[in-house]
């Protein structure tokens, strides 16, 4: 399918950024791509296949969408093709950086039950105090 230049280029820079490209399958002309404002949709479509028979992108088909992911040889030619430095990683492949240990983890480590006995019978949280009361007489009822 010919489409212009500048098209073709948007659709790789959204691509090569997110690393994934979905579309919907709706192949009317006068339907626009949501992520490519200025593409029609069957120009992603069509884009995102050229790509394919290439051996650049991997498709999923799922549910009326296409979901397009780009192989290692895929970042290659896009690098290429765009131009763009070796540092540049799409968003897929970026490292998320993970805060250290958040209020969350604590609270749950407090919660966490060492097992102590036959049983590992973890009461509920009102419940607790009694069964907590209930331990403390055994243990006096013991050393008496």
């Amino acid at each position: 399918m010919l489409m212009p230049l500048h098209d073709l280029r948007a659709i790789y820079e959204i691509l090569f950024r997110d690393g994934v490209m979905v579309a919907k399958k709706d192949k009317r002309p006068q339907i626009k791509h949501p992520e490519v404002q200025s593409v029609s949709n069957l120009q992603v479509i069509r884009a995102m296949g050229s790509l394919k028979s290439r051996g650049y992108v991997k498709e999923t088909f799922a549910w009326k969408h296409f979901y397009w992911y780009l192989t290692n040889d895929g970042i290659v030619y896009l690098r290429d093709y765009l131009h763009l430095p070796t540092e540049i990683v799409p968003a897929t492949l970026q490292r998320i950086r993970k805060p250290a240990a958040t209020l969350a983890i604590a609270h749950r480590a407090a919660r966490v039950q060492s097992v102590e006995g036959p049983t590992s019978y973890v009461p509920k949280p009102g419940r607790r105090a009694e069964a907590e009361r209930r331990e403390e007489l055994a243990e006096r009822q013991g050393c008496l």
